[in-house]
């Protein structure tokens, strides 16, 4: 999940999905955000709210995030300069055989779940080839830039930093960010402070939601959120062309939107012999993980 934040493009919540802690994760944080934790601490002591929180568990899966993600900033950023169609090709591999794991999980294909997935794939692919808005700097933008970029974050398949830039927003919430870590000022404090006060808020909200809606409406949701990995597929196309640039804080020219094209249309080396061993190493992957899986007791 670390290295998949470093992607653009690639969801957290996917590879949540796809290893299958996807449920778990989501009891974990509606528990952290809830007052039913509190109320376990002060009647049945730390022990027991450590328990109730999946302590454990979490910092298990917060250190591995953290090691995937300061891996990532230094070997994954280097491939998509290096390879960038092969590490897309992973990827695209690797949705590819989870759309396929985990719709085999949907035991009933009613109309409702239908429905529930082509909703999704049409969500999510809206998304990938929306152009990006302009940004409002108000209060209440950033903190309901917060709240939607978050939930993105927990849905398969939609990546919370495009949402971000969709929104017009990318650049101003790094700035801030990075601002404040190099020369804290006031200003850069109340964007951060906002923004972070929108992610706890929908974090609070949509874990609830999408926990309601895994007990009430299971295989719905799952077909929901699979609709939104099928629909991402577009944004990790291995053989993409840049069609507009924009300037970042450090004054250099950067990729601002790209479109998918054929080989034929891409513009360099294809590498078509290596995207299709990067995509098979992908599938082979998610393979390889419901193996283990299976053989694995029910974690609780």
């Amino acid at each position: 999940m670390g290295i998949a934040e470093v992607i653009p493009g690639v969801s957290g919540g996917t590879l949540a999905f796809v290893t299958g802690i996807y449920e778990k994760l989501l009891l974990t944080i509606k528990t952290l955000l809830s007052t039913t934790l509190i109320k376990v601490l002060r009647e049945e002591g730390i022990r027991q709210a450590w328990e109730k929180a999946n302590g454990t568990w979490l910092v298990n899966l917060l250190a591995g995030m953290a090691a995937g993600l300061i891996g990532g900033v230094f070997g994954i950023s280097r491939l998509m300069e290096r390879y960038p169609q092969l590490l897309w090709a992973f990827f695209f591999g690797l949705i590819i055989a989870s759309i396929l794991f985990i719709g085999k999980q949907i035991k009933t294909w009613s109309a409702s779940v239908i429905l529930s997935l082509l909703a999704g794939a049409a969500i999510a692919f809206y998304i990938t080839v929306a152009s990006p808005a302009q940004g409002i700097q108000a209060g209440w933008f950033i903190f309901l830039s917060g709240f939607i970029a978050i939930s993105a974050l927990m849905l398969p398949g939609i990546s919370g930093s495009f949402i971000l830039l969709l929104l017009g927003m990318y650049g101003f919430i790094l700035g801030s960010v990075k601002g404040l870590l190099s020369n804290p000022d006031a200003a850069n404090f109340k964007t951060v402070f906002i923004f972070a006060l929108g992610a706890l808020t929908g974090l609070a909200v949509f874990s609830r939601i999408l926990t309601w809606t895994f007990k009430n409406f299971h295989f719905q949701t799952l077909g929901l959120l699979t609709g939104f990995m099928a629909g991402s597929l577009n944004r990790i196309w291995p053989w993409r062309v840049v069609t507009e640039f924009r300037m970042n804080s450090h004054g250099v020219m950067v990729p601002f939107i790209e479109k998918s094209v054929l080989p034929a249309q891409y513009e360099g080396d294809p590498m078509i012999a290596g995207v299709i061993i990067a995509a098979l190493a992908g599938f082979a992957l998610v393979y390889f993980i419901d193996r283990m899986g299976q053989k694995q007791p029910a974690a609780s």
